[in-house]
């Protein structure tokens, strides 16, 4: 032994053959800087070869637990540093493992040991100690910087060890002990929900120690997995004691209030929502100008006037962002007294409101607009279904005498279905995207179980306050941007390279061109309306969604690709929408020549945190949809149903069932008796013994095998397929055609081992 260890001692006490301790080791490398295997074994002058492999064994251990870096090959190990320490926040995954989710670098993989520290969602310090076979960076957590939660939901168990209440999924690897005198305390018994909070938190030896605070009711699994889901989403839920007493304390407008407003109430401003729908943020009226010009005022509800920058209601929205909707259930931005009361433009009462008062020419283009603040009187609140039935039958007996009773709101509506027909037209010029999806709806039975998942239809009722609401938008940007006003601006980005070359790839199905980078709004358009009437355009047309960029705030505006704006921002709904909030108060704040006000936050942060709570919420509601589909399918388990193919992949078939519009796969091992290929271009599985083809839109039949509750995953066996979609029928018959010929292609061989799972991306305008 040629090395001077302190802890010589206790390694002799250890092994029959020591090595240098892990302290000499690091003490080494950092006087050497970086330094191999072999080189370390110089320097330690060891060349017995079962010490050799010792040094390498304690290596791979010190940097698998953080105590080195390992890089390159031959590995060469230096000290960490604070540089290699990154910050980011846990994905836990249902099977126990988990992510460190950085932004600008690859995530950090985290096996069953380290996810022991946390839960997901937690934010944490950690470091990158090793690459796995899979190509993989390893992490190791240095330190939990902050908790998201300190309150969960889960089911009450016990073991020998005593009683612990099990999480559901993402959290079902962090059981939380309880006492037992907690449990007797509170009558609970095995197998109920319970609310409990954590009282320590977990280390490598012990799980987390809780208190149960509550017993749920299990008698509604819908309102308890919402419960669940606001807890592990962070989605707040209950207001500030302060900012329910601000919202308490205003009152009907006085005349104060309406002091330096426009008086709007004697024109026939009237709102069209949907069936369910409880507020009502916008109301619109239109009238003919000479020489076939137009004139239409979009008024929106004036929520600045009741939520005064800093102040806890603004806090308190702040913090949302946005309001959340899940299936028969809305966890609003601002409390209910204002966004169903006050704040709603509701009928028969009069209303604050800021105006986008807009001149339109006959040929459909914006000449003039300006902003102002008003009061108004809701002469009807009008359905999409009410006006959609109107347009196709004004004589119908189910239009309510609001509308055909009321001569100005009949000439108004009409007026707002002709400016309707123009604003469609400069929607197609500029190539604005539509893609034929399917947007759906639960419905519940009594007991608050699934009744029927319906799609929700989009008339000319619905397509022309969208188109007003779009032209209000606009303006308010263009009125932003020349202002230079402190606002977000709603940002949607073209396409990456990437995606761009794969579309590009796939458009060749249909002999279209799609170029290789760069594309244009009407690139995208050729496909949509070469696609749109095929009975599988939906399927295409979700891949085209998917290929496109996530919209987001930001204080630069960049424009709105997918709408075909140069500039685009967020006016017309402020009681669910935080930026929109945001731009009313520096609009209101320009036409009025007051200060801008000056906020608790920066742009920057601003534009971050609205983007962030979007996502939270978009999330936390497909997780709610996805997990009562799941929960629907647990009834439904050996029943037949027939199904589109929605996705193809390497592991195998996503089915999106024609009747529920539930998803679900068929892993490659179920999918015929044939050894599939995967070609990832042509977005198909081949089978290269007997050439059986599945591809985007084929018909099938199949059967529900399982369904998993952690992973929220449905798995179907294919029992038939009943109809090729016509771009797959004819790419049979020329695979036919040229068979024996040989073609060379990127196509990637599955044997069947593949697992994943599928996910969703909806674009927000």
């Amino acid at each position: 032994m040629s090395w001077n260890d302190p802890n010589a001692s206790s390694e002799a006490q250890k092994y029959d053959n020591p090595i240098p301790s892990r302290e000499l080791i690091l003490s080494t490398i950092s006087d050497q800087g970086e330094t191999t295997h072999q080189q370390l074994a110089k320097i330690f002058g060891i060349e017995d070869p079962e010490q050799f492999d010792a040094l390498g064994n304690r290596l791979k251990a010190m940097a698998r637990d953080g105590q080195v870096n390992r890089e390159g090959r031959p590995y060469r190990y230096r000290t960490v540093t604070k540089q290699d320490v990154v910050t980011g926040i846990v994905s836990a995954h249902a099977k126990g493992f988990g992510f460190v989710v950085l932004e600008d670098m690859p995530d950090l993989f985290l096996h069953e040991k380290q996810m022991r520290w946390v839960f997901n969602g937690d934010t944490v310090n950690a470091i990158g100690t090793s690459t796995d076979n899979r190509g993989r960076t390893e992490g190791r957590i240095v330190d939990v910087i902050e908790r998201q939660q300190n309150q969960f939901i889960g089911t009450l168990a016990k073991d020998e060890d005593g009683y612990c209440v099990e999480l559901g999924s993402p959290n079902n690897h962090q059981p939380i002990t309880v006492s037992d005198d907690n449990v007797q305390a509170l009558e609970v018994k095995e197998g109920y929900p319970v609310k409990v909070d954590i009282i320590d938190w977990p280390n490598q030896h012990e799980f987390a120690t809780g208190k149960i605070t509550e017993v749920l009711s299990d008698d509604n699994d819908r309102e308890l997995i919402i419960e669940t889901t606001l807890l592990n989403y962070d989605i707040p839920s209950e207001f500030s004691a302060a900012a329910l007493k601000q919202a308490n304390d205003y009152e009907e407008p006085t005349e104060k209030d309406l002091k330096g407003r426009t008086d709007l109430r004697d024109l026939p401003l009237i709102t069209i929502d949907g069936e369910d729908a409880r507020d009502f943020d916008d109301a619109v009226f239109a009238e003919k100008r000479s020489g076939g010009n137009y004139r239409v005022l979009v008024a929106i509800a004036d929520v600045s006037h009741y939520v005064t920058p800093n102040s806890p209601l603004d806090k308190d929205a702040f913090e949302r962002g946005t309001s959340v909707y899940f299936p028969h259930r809305v966890i609003p931005m601002l409390p209910e007294v204002l966004s169903n009361g006050l704040c709603s433009l509701n009928p028969d009462v009069d209303r604050l409101c800021m105006v986008a008062d807009i001149k339109v020419s006959r040929a459909g283009n914006v000449t003039g607009y300006e902003f102002y603040p008003a009061v108004m009187h809701s002469q009807a609140r009008l359905t999409y279904n009410q006006v959609n039935d109107y347009f196709a039958n004004p004589k119908d007996q189910g239009v309510p005498k609001s509308l055909t009773g009321n001569k100005d709101v009949k000439k108004s509506v009409d007026t707002l279905h002709q400016l309707y027909d123009l604003l469609i037209k400069k929607r197609e010029e500029r190539h604005a995207m539509e893609f034929e999806t399917v947007e759906t709806y639960i419905k519940f039975n009594e007991k608050g179980g699934i009744k029927a998942i319906l799609p929700r239809t989009r008339g000319d009722a619905h397509k022309l306050i969208e188109e007003c609401m779009l032209l209000a938008n606009t303006c308010a940007a263009n009125f932003a941007l020349k202002n230079e006003l402190p606002v977000l601006y709603r940002n949607h980005d073209k396409p990456d390279n990437e995606k761009s070359m794969r579309i590009h790839e796939y458009a060749k199905n249909f002999g279209l061109p799609f170029p290789e980078e760069s594309p244009t709004q009407a690139d995208y358009q050729r496909i949509i309306e070469a696609t749109k009437d095929r009975p599988d355009a939906i399927s295409i047309h979700s891949m085209l969604l998917r290929s496109m960029m996530q919209a987001n705030y930001a204080p630069d505006n960049i424009g709105h690709f997918g709408l075909a704006y140069d500039e685009y921002s967020h006016f017309t709904s402020p009681i669910r929408r935080y930026p929109d909030l945001m731009l009313h108060r520096g609009i209101k704040a320009k036409v009025t020549h007051s200060k801008q006000p000056v906020m608790d936050f920066s742009l920057d942060a601003a534009g971050t945190q609205t983007s962030d709570t979007e996502r939270r919420a978009e999330k936390a509601s497909r997780y709610v949809e996805t997990w009562l589909k799941c929960h629907y399918m647990k009834d439904h388990v050996g029943e037949e149903f027939e199904g589109v193919v929605t996705t193809v992949t390497s592991f195998g078939l996503f089915i999106t069932l024609t009747d529920l519009y539930i998803d679900g796969l068929v892993h490659i091992s179920n999918v015929g008796d044939d050894f599939f290929v995967y070609d990832e271009q042509q977005q198909q599985l081949i089978g290269k013994d007997k050439g059986t083809l599945f591809g985007l839109g084929d018909l099938v039949k199949v059967k529900v095998a399982g369904v998993n509750m952690d992973l929220l995953q449905i798995d179907f066996d294919l029992t038939a397929k009943l109809k090729a979609s016509e771009m797959n029928q004819t790419k049979k018959k020329s695979r036919s055609s040229s068979k024996g010929s040989s073609s060379k292609n990127n196509s990637s061989k599955s044997n069947g081992n593949g697992k994943g799972k599928g996910k969703s991306s909806n674009k927000n305008s």
